[in-house]
């Protein structure tokens, strides 16, 4: 099994999805805990949005998808906090019209549908270095922000009203976070795609909830389970041709039910 990485493109997606791993799973304990775990099923077809639409106009699809991602994830914590409308509605909406406008975007140019197809299901045997290298910066800048900030988020995600009373700026930090999220969601739809990185944002932490215990614990927990399943799905993947995303989701998939049949006994 360690032949695989004789090859240079799965050495690049191996490191990819060490880092992406990394990323969603430590950003995706903070969603999971505050019951917001739509916004990453969002935020990725909103991604998507700014794929087809880097792509019909000849624009970096990365960039493109970083900055639509962006722009919604303000839109949606303005929405949420300022007019205080419900998350799930808000999350619901922006799904929704995101879904609608990429259909339209798609079928204005059907020429570059193979291309979009690889940004729906992942192509991370495709990672460029310098996709590599984005993914470092923008990860570093990720990573550095959310530990520097951990448990100020922590508290907020537990109970926001005590933390605004007890002078934590509340909104900065909201709206911090979901920029962090917004990033790592852009930049990890080429990896695992667009319809499975909420899989990846969300499966590790519910999995390690289930073991009962204390949250930095549950988030150490979190990530190990994250970059062994990518580990082992990018191994499944070269073993038996398999699709490398769906491959990683459903490694994640039988540690959340083992978590499951564990925490019953």
């Amino acid at each position: 099994m360690l032949e695989m990485l004789d090859y240079p493109f799965m050495q690049r997606a191996l490191i990819a999805g060490l880092i992406i791993a990394v990323l969603a799973s430590l950003s995706g304990s903070f969603i999971v805990l505050r019951r917001y775990s739509l916004l990453s099923e969002t935020l990725a077809h909103v991604s998507l949005v700014g794929v087809a639409i880097g792509l019909l106009f000849g624009i970096a699809p990365l960039w493109m998808a970083i900055a639509a991602s962006l722009v919604a994830s303000w839109l949606i914590e303005y929405l949420r906090s300022v007019h205080g409308l419900y998350s799930d509605s808000v999350l619901a909406i922006f799904l929704s019209g995101s879904l609608a406008l990429a259909i339209v975007i798609v079928s204005m140019a059907g020429s570059f549908n193979a291309s979009l197809f690889s940004y729906l299901f992942g192509s991370i045997l495709s990672v460029s270095n310098e996709d590599l290298w984005v993914m470092g910066g923008f990860g570093a800048l990720g990573m550095g922000l959310l530990l520097a900030f951990f448990k100020e988020l922590y508290f907020i995600a537990f109970d926001e009203e005590v933390a605004r009373a007890s002078g934590i700026r509340v909104a900065l930090l909201n709206f911090m976070l979901v920029s962090v999220i917004a990033v790592i969601i852009a930049i990890s739809i080429r990896v695992v795609g667009t319809l499975l990185i909420g899989a990846l944002m969300v499966i590790p932490p519910v999995a390690a909830i289930r073991f009962g215990m204390g949250f930095y614990p549950t988030t150490l927990l979190s990530v190990v389970i994250a970059l062994i399943s990518v580990v082992a799905g990018l191994s499944l993947s070269y073993l038996f041709s398999l699709p490398s995303g769906a491959a990683i989701v459903l490694c994640l998939l039988v540690f959340f039910v083992v978590a499951l049949v564990i925490n019953r006994r």
